[in-house]
């Protein structure tokens, strides 16, 4: 496939999506509302799924090996992830409000929990944002673990739709993550259970939406003859859901409607340029972003003036995800990787 395509531009987009939505939802500021109301983190951190779908099968399929896939996946999401984790454990010292020996006597359970994509089980720090009305310090950290989860499925899919085709292997997973969703919303309704409401976010229901930007990998070819026909059906199943059909077919349909309009924006819509020439920052402000908006209302910046909290929000978001593009991610990736050869003005 072509580099001449749109999805630097767009994971850009999905980050500060979220990153947006969480200024108001973390800040509580009633004059930042819009920012939660036109936007949503979930629709962005779904389409961030297709997106790795669409990337992620590419990569493995121009690796030599499953070392080298690995390899390659490994040095693009954990430095900067380790790297954001210890600096959260440390740093949480200054404006915790315990004893300073009692704090660090207490980060270790959330640094091994943390560091282990495991951060369902010590996703606070000690005396940290204990005021806020949200004491996670990083609450967005539980994708990155489904993220890497589908990173590890990737060769059995790829061995799988070698072997059994890959239409039937996508179709087959598809169905099986919906049915995943499906059973547990309805345990969740039957039983109230929260651990089950937690469970049904996690990789198998999350899994349509990353089969489904494989499969516009796989069959890009078939769709760029037949956009306009997908674009109407995905337009359409959006309307459907928007007018309220029965939840257990929005489930079937939303994953696909999406996957159509984020491929066809990033490879069947118009090149819009390279946006990575600058660097590649989306990744940066995605997991930057939820313990620098927390420390702003813990300050009180944003209740002073929820607006100049935005703004210094979006600056240090901003800034802080260049670093970390910089000195942290960049040094760690290939000189062949696409990220390096955008910011070169090379792809």
């Amino acid at each position: 496939m072509s580099h001449r395509n749109n999805f630097d531009l767009l994971r850009f987009t999905f980050a500060a999506m979220v990153f947006l939505f969480h200024t108001h939802v973390l800040s509580g500021q009633a004059a930042l509302a819009p920012l939660s109301t036109y936007l949503s983190a979930d629709l962005a951190v779904k389409a961030f799924f297709v997106v790795s779908g669409f990337l992620v099968l590419m990569s493995y399929d121009r690796s030599a090996s499953v070392g080298e896939y690995a390899g390659k996946r490994v040095r693009r999401i954990y430095p900067a992830y380790a790297t954001v984790v210890i600096a959260c454990a440390v740093l949480g010292v200054l404006i915790s409000d315990v004893p300073h020996a009692e704090y660090f006597r207490g980060i270790g359970r959330y640094l091994a929990a943390n560091l282990a994509f495991l951060n369902f089980i010590a996703p606070t720090l000690p005396g940290v944002f204990t005021g806020n009305p949200w004491t996670e310090v990083n609450g967005l950290l539980w994708t990155l673990k489904v993220e890497v989860m589908f990173y590890a499925l990737v060769p059995l899919i790829a061995w799988a739709a070698a072997r059994f085709g890959r239409a039937a292997t996508l179709v087959a997973l598809y169905a099986l993550s919906v049915c995943y969703l499906v059973i547990m919303t309805r345990a969740v309704e039957s039983t109230g259970n929260l651990l089950l409401l937690q469970l049904s976010r996690q990789l198998p229901g999350q899994l349509a939406y990353f089969v489904a930007g494989i499969a516009g990998y796989y069959f890009v070819d078939f769709f760029d003859r037949r956009w306009p026909l997908f674009l109407a059906a995905a337009v359409t199943a959006y309307a459907a859901i928007r007018l309220g059909i029965p939840r257990d077919l929005q489930f079937a349909l939303e994953p696909a409607a999406l996957a159509v309009l984020v491929v066809y924006a990033a490879v069947g819509f118009r090149y819009l340029g390279n946006f990575g020439r600058w660097g590649d920052f989306s990744y940066g402000i995605y997991i930057i972003h939820f313990p620098v908006v927390q420390t702003l209302v813990t300050l009180g910046v944003f209740a002073r003036d929820p607006w100049l909290g935005f703004a210094v929000a979006t600056f240090a978001v901003l800034m802080l995800a260049a670093l970390c593009w910089h000195f942290v991610e960049k040094p760690f990736l290939r000189r062949s990787s696409h990220y390096v050869l955008a910011e070169a003005g090379r792809t």
